[in-house]
């Protein structure tokens, strides 16, 4: 079974990838204003003092930072802030970036933990699966894009990147950052790193598309199997530790002075339960076209199940988080979520979203089968977690001055268009049905018993 890339989705990608950069170059025009306008920061500060000198700033920081003599910042906040303004047109593309990505890889987590764990329900939807995997080059390359500018100095988002801070002789000198510098944080690592990360997932990723077709063209060949499996346990392994460290080096250093040893874990169930959301999205999509006949309710009920249980253990990382740092109250740890709620007002309302509205609409068995509510549920998720990663990245990276305006909403259209066309259109070339593989006759005849 072949699906055909639909004309009008396919301009709708185009439409999305094409308005969203013409709104994207708006918001970088109105942006390039507020950085060439001398009084901009000044007057942002008087107009809500609040968001700069709240009480997450500790002692220390306001007897390091002290006040100029007309009582508002000296030089070195005013450069800090100068390149926040600067940093956002960088952290509007970094946020949906990261998630799709993200997305990307979860897919082909997803689909290896099927394979490893002899899963039959999943094979009818497992060629929507590896399309979606399709986009890790293309996310790769948008992150990497970020993380050569970054390290070039065409921006400020990570803060540790900055010399100064390693010079014992300065004033800026920073013992921590100093003492992670050796460790992990430094620049020719990093980048190292980054590209390991992207690379074997894009590796990965071509070799299990390569041994699923094979298998197929082998009419399930055990041998072809049995190389399927060694490289799903593989990808499942070297994902673990690759999520760990992008989390680290990507999203934790945009705040290098805080820590969680939980953050890594949180972030992925966020693109995870994401990636299942998309599975959802397109396996309906697909089933409506009839490109996708035997996905059917039962197929869905399952899908939907692992969109509400991934909710709920999202919201169990992240209240374990938040709740074992603020109640120690230590505050190189606190302060990381009283800037946020000082600075961004909807930070705990994204619980309503991620946790509140899916606990309470999808924990029926019978919405699970429901296609309209769960390919809206769909769309709601995956909003949701972009605003999780929202909350996670742009108080590091532009700290007061965010705002989800033409930038914020030009790189997400852009991103979004990509996704579409890319996974669309890999899934276009893929046979729907994977014959090949030992459980698609289970899959085709499953039945959710309840």
């Amino acid at each position: 079974m072949q699906y055909t890339f639909s004309p009008r989705l396919k301009m709708t990608s185009f439409a999305l990838i094409g308005v969203g950069i013409l709104i994207y170059i708006i918001g970088l025009v109105l942006n390039i204003q507020d950085q060439s306008n001398p009084d901009y920061i000044i007057d942002k500060i008087k107009e809500d003092p609040q968001m700069f000198f709240g009480e997450y700033q500790t002692a220390e920081y306001q007897k390091l930072n002290p006040k100029n003599e007309q009582g508002i910042v000296n030089d070195a906040q005013l450069k800090m802030y100068e390149h926040h303004v600067a940093n956002r047109p960088w952290a509007a593309f970094l946020v949906p970036s990261f998630l799709a990505l993200g997305i990307a890889g979860a897919a082909l987590f997803f689909l290896s933990v099927q394979f490893v764990a002899n899963a039959g329900w999943s094979m009818v939807v497992s060629r929507v699966m590896e399309g979606i995997a399709s986009f890790i080059p293309i996310g790769g390359i948008l992150i990497l894009i970020i993380v050569i500018a970054s390290a070039l100095g065409l921006n400020h988002l990570y803060h540790w990147m900055d010399p100064t801070l390693l010079d014992v002789e300065a004033d800026t000198y920073d013992k921590y950052m100093a003492t992670k510098s050796k460790i992990w944080l430094n620049i020719p690592g990093w980048i190292i790193r980054s590209v390991i990360y992207v690379s074997l997932w894009w590796i990965f990723m071509v070799w299990i598309k390569k041994t699923t077709k094979k298998l197929d063209e082998t009419n399930g060949s055990r041998p072809v199997y049995r190389q399927l499996y060694t490289r799903s346990v593989l990808f499942i392994v070297v994902f673990a530790l690759t999520t760990a460290g992008l989390a680290w080096d990507w999203i934790m250093s945009l705040d290098p002075h805080w820590y969680s040893t939980l953050f890594m874990w949180y972030g992925m169930v966020s693109y995870l339960v994401s990636a299942v959301a998309i599975m959802a999205i397109i396996s309906i999509y697909l089933n409506k076209k009839g490109s996708l006949p035997l996905f059917n309710d039962n197929h869905q009920h399952d899908l939907a199940k692992y969109m509400f249980g991934f909710s709920l253990l999202w919201t169990y990382l992240w209240f374990a988080q938040f709740m074992l740092q603020w109640y120690s109250n230590i505050p190189e740890e606190v302060q990381y979520f009283q800037q946020r709620n000082a600075q961004y007002g909807g930070y705990f309302w994204m619980l309503a979203v991620n946790f509140v509205a899916v606990l309470l609409i999808m924990i029926s068995s019978s919405i699970k089968r429901n296609s309209k509510l769960v390919f809206a549920m769909g769309f709601v998720i995956v909003l949701g977690h972009y605003w999780d990663f929202y909350n996670q990245i742009m108080p590091g990276a532009v700290g007061a001055f965010h705002n989800f305006g033409f930038l914020e909403i030009g790189a997400l259209m852009v991103v979004s268009g990509l996704f579409v066309f890319f996974v669309m259109n890999a899934i276009s070339k893929l046979n729907l049905e994977a014959k090949g593989h030992p459980y698609f006759h289970e899959s085709k005849i499953y039945e959710y018993p309840f």
